[in-house]
């Protein structure tokens, strides 16, 4: 009995208890734009690859990281129109905690929310799951800090780093050799490896660089600020190179 007949139904499981579907929408994640994620002690930086926008087309409509509550930032590798949709669920749920309870969302309510929306997705008929993974950030309002991550499977993990879409194994592998519980807490340090982490498998220009700090607004980095943080990760390296060649 060839697979091909188990390709077209959600529900049914293949004979070697594979869920295609699934496998499928994660295999449309690995062709996502790079996504990293870092949790320092006090502050969380979310870096994307940023493709480059059409000459006439509007750049602020091209978006991979997104808030969704005042304390909550994420950003996700996969199909955009399908992340649009859980964005709104989660914001939408977002609010009707907060009127409810009269409490800010935990970062694992919220990250639970949006992995069970995407369960739901791979046992109903005539729908396909969700063709992305979010990398979920921010502030429980104790002042924790906190990084989830959530496959189009419905599973979730918190992670201190991590990293999706294409590319990211590469990019996971180099922040499990550079991460360390002592580095994270300074800020700069933290902000510095997300973005060391995204330039290992991306060119310098293209990136979105997202900072959330303790009890603070989210913070875009502008070009400029990217730029800075690029020249100075650069002549780091340089002299990196330039101590090895001496002790040779």
């Amino acid at each position: 009995m060839g697979t091909e007949r188990y390709d077209r139904a959600i529900t049914v499981f293949s004979p070697d208890g594979h869920l295609f579907q699934v496998e499928y929408a994660q295999e449309a994640v690995k062709k996502g734009s790079t996504a990293v994620g870092v949790r320092g002690k006090n502050v969380v930086v979310l870096a994307v690859e940023k493709k480059s926008v059409a000459k006439l087309q509007e750049e602020r409509t091209v978006r991979k990281i997104c808030l969704l509550d005042d304390h909550v930032v994420m950003a996700f590798a996969g199909l955009t129109a399908d992340a649009r949709i859980l964005i709104d669920r989660a914001r939408i749920e977002c609010q009707s905690y907060k009127l409810t309870v009269e409490d800010p969302v935990t970062l694992e309510y919220i990250t639970r929310f949006i992995a069970q929306l995407k369960q739901r997705y791979t046992q109903c008929n005539g729908r396909r799951p969700f063709g992305i993974s979010a990398l979920i950030a921010g502030f429980d309002y104790d002042g924790t800090s906190h990084l989830f991550q959530t496959d189009p499977s419905g599973v979730y993990h918190e992670w201190k780093a991590n990293a999706t879409g294409r590319s990211a194994k590469t990019v996971r592998e180099y922040l499990e050799k550079n991460y360390s519980d002592e580095l994270v807490h300074a800020d700069e340090a933290t902000i510095k490896l997300a973005i060391k982490a995204l330039l290992e498998v991306v060119q310098g220009k293209n990136l979105e660089v997202a900072i959330m700090q303790r009890g603070q607004p989210l913070k875009m980095l502008d070009a400029q600020e990217i730029e800075r943080y690029v020249a100075e990760i650069e002549k780091e390296k340089e002299e990196e190179a330039e101590k090895k060649k001496q002790k040779k």
